[in-house]
């Protein structure tokens, strides 16, 4: 037990974190969006999944990273768009939509990948994207390994934060968005057409959503497998309502659950004698006790999740 406290892993575990928590992170932004436009979409899983699926197969049939990240981009926009136009037009119940969303993409995504590589005896696999060290500031000790020698993406999704807080809370559009989710009525008041805007709103979080999704294929594994998003669309959810639907809010909360799932694969490859299906549920024990926690200070839109029916 001793080895997991020395220096090398311990910025091992920290780098991990970092790693782990950006797709998420990357989700959950995208899906803040979404929600403070008063959609709740559920099918995060499912975006993510399909962005991981079709990152992968771009990347293995052009060898093209930035092509592959474009497609997920688009396939995590499809699939929201099906939500918008479910949720927003139809005024479909957004549960369900969402649950279903997920059943789509965990189906369709299999059968793709089983057609894609049929008689393949080798499992088809990707060159990853490569780490980029930030001159001068990967130098600094311990800070420079964990923050400033990451991949491209995570840099990114880091950048993200704070534009995407000031669009938000700085902007003409971000308030028309917040407004929807507060009070879509004046919104549609004012001339601006509620639908549009929603529609605009959740395909964002869906091309987020995928390329959260190509992350996980692109930069981390390498490979696709089935259901390889492996809760990671519900982790995100979480993590905008334990950052209070705040941008640096859901940093602290997306990286304390990716911290101790890298806990969990640090303390296996040491071979820490602990259970390590107890290590294993670590990230979504703490994410039910965020979800505990935060229910007392919600600042969740009031509207959120309830169809606009103009009269």
């Amino acid at each position: 037990m001793n080895n997991i406290f020395q220096l090398s892993i311990i910025i091992s575990m920290l780098s991990g974190m970092i790693r782990i928590g950006t797709p998420i992170l990357l989700a959950a932004l995208g899906e803040l969006v979404t929600e403070r436009a008063g959609i709740l979409n559920l099918g995060v899983e499912g975006i993510m999944l399909t962005g991981a699926f079709v990152g992968f197969l771009v990347a293995n049939q052009t060898g093209s990273i930035p092509l592959a990240l474009l497609a997920a981009m688009i396939a995590g926009g499809v699939m929201s768009l099906i939500m918008a136009f479910m949720a927003a037009t139809l005024k479909v119940n957004q549960v369900v939509t969402g649950l279903a969303l997920n059943l789509l993409a965990s189906g369709i995504t299999f059968y793709w990948y089983r057609v894609a590589f049929t008689g393949v005896s080798v499992t088809p696999t990707i060159e990853i994207m490569k780490v980029v060290k930030i001159p001068f500031l990967s130098n600094i000790p311990v800070i420079g390994e964990v923050l400033f020698s990451q991949h491209l993406l995570t840099y990114f999704t880091f950048l993200m934060v704070p534009a995407i807080w000031y669009f938000m809370n700085k902007t003409k559009y971000g308030l028309e968005i917040r407004s929807l989710g507060e009070n879509p009525r004046a919104i549609d008041i004012k001339g601006i057409n509620v639908t549009r805007l929603q529609y605009l709103a959740t395909i964002f979080g869906g091309i987020m959503g995928g390329l959260g999704g190509a992350f996980l294929t692109i930069v981390s594994a390498g490979i696709f497998l089935p259901d390889m998003s492996a809760g990671r669309g519900w982790l995100a959810i979480v993590v905008v309502i334990s950052g209070n639907w705040q941008p640096f809010g859901m940093v602290l909360a997306a990286f304390v659950f990716s911290f101790f799932e890298a806990f969990q694969l640090q303390a296996q490859s040491l071979g820490v004698q602990f259970p390590y299906e107890l290590l294993l549920a670590l990230p979504y024990v703490i994410a039910i006790i965020f979800l505990v926690v935060s229910r007392a200070r919600s600042e969740a839109p009031a509207q959120l999740g309830e169809p606009y029916h103009r009269e």
